[in-house]
């Protein structure tokens, strides 16, 4: 009985656990399992960048895409037809075993990706500049400096070989 129980309470507690996900990290999931090898949510790689797909196609067309992209090419869909068209005639793979919710999800993610990307595109690194003086050749004392600590750590190294051999030598004497 007591079996019974606690695997009820663990079944109940992992169906919560599951069913909390949220659903752009569920989307994050898929996404990196199904589509990044040929997509990236703000780079053109084998297919477009999915950055803002949701704004220029509804749920429904996504989703239908998605589930069999070549379906809706052969539909006569003008929008697919020129993305087709556009990525060399290469055919995205049908995935029939998502979900609608699994296809939100991912759009769920793109959405938060396309929005922490945008916050993050006011850093401008080659505006940046930094506060530092490059090293010149003429610049004897840096020069100088560096090449004495190289001799100097050279010189540390042979005289510590040199100890650990006699250290060896009069341990073998003994």
């Amino acid at each position: 009985m007591k079996k019974k129980i606690t695997i009820s309470v663990l079944t109940l507690l992992l169906s919560v656990f599951v069913f909390s996900i949220p659903p752009a990290e569920e989307g994050k999931i898929v996404f990196n399992a199904r589509c990044a090898s040929c997509h990236n949510v703000n780079k053109v790689l084998v297919g477009p960048a999915l950055a803002g797909v949701a704004d220029r196609h509804t749920e429904d067309w996504i989703v239908h895409f998605v589930h069999s992209s070549q379906t809706v090419i052969k539909g006569g869909d003008k929008t697919a037809v020129a993305l087709y068209e556009k990525f060399n005639k290469v055919p995205m793979p049908d995935h029939l075993d998502l979900s609608a919710e699994s296809i939100r999800g991912i759009l769920a993610y793109i959405k938060s990706e396309t929005k922490a990307t945008a916050a993050e595109s006011g850093f401008r690194p080659d505006r940046v500049h930094p506060n530092y003086t490059p090293i010149l050749s003429t610049n004897y004392l840096f020069f100088s400096s560096y090449l004495g600590l190289v001799i100097l750590m050279a010189a540390a190294l042979i005289v510590l070989v040199k100890v650990k051999e006699l250290q060896r030598k009069s341990r073998g004497q003994d």
